[in-house]
């Protein structure tokens, strides 16, 4: 979230004979309802749109390594391996 982005604040006060337990409650149901946390991840992870330019870059870069990898597997230079087996672990 931005830093000027304060306009959906959840406020919730505690009553006289409400239990801090029930306050939480309480408080963590209205964050759900007013959509902070949704609005939150969603922009956690935004990536502004690339122009046409960098776009066809990037993807004639990705395009070039993938050849080259294929080159050095087919002349066996590259050794072929299954990756679900590469990621660690035990099975």
């Amino acid at each position: 979230m931005h830093l000027g982005e304060v306009n959906n604040v959840v406020e919730v006060k505690k009553k006289d004979s409400e239990t801090s337990e029930s306050l939480i409650r309480r408080f963590s149901k209205k964050v759900q309802q007013s959509g902070v946390l949704i609005r939150a991840k969603k922009s956690r992870f935004h990536e502004p749109v690339k122009n046409k330019r960098k776009s066809k870059d990037d993807a004639l870069r990705r395009k070039d390594i993938k050849s080259k990898k294929e080159y050095l597997r087919k002349i066996g230079k590259l050794e072929d391996f299954d990756r679900s087996k590469k990621r660690g672990g035990r099975r």
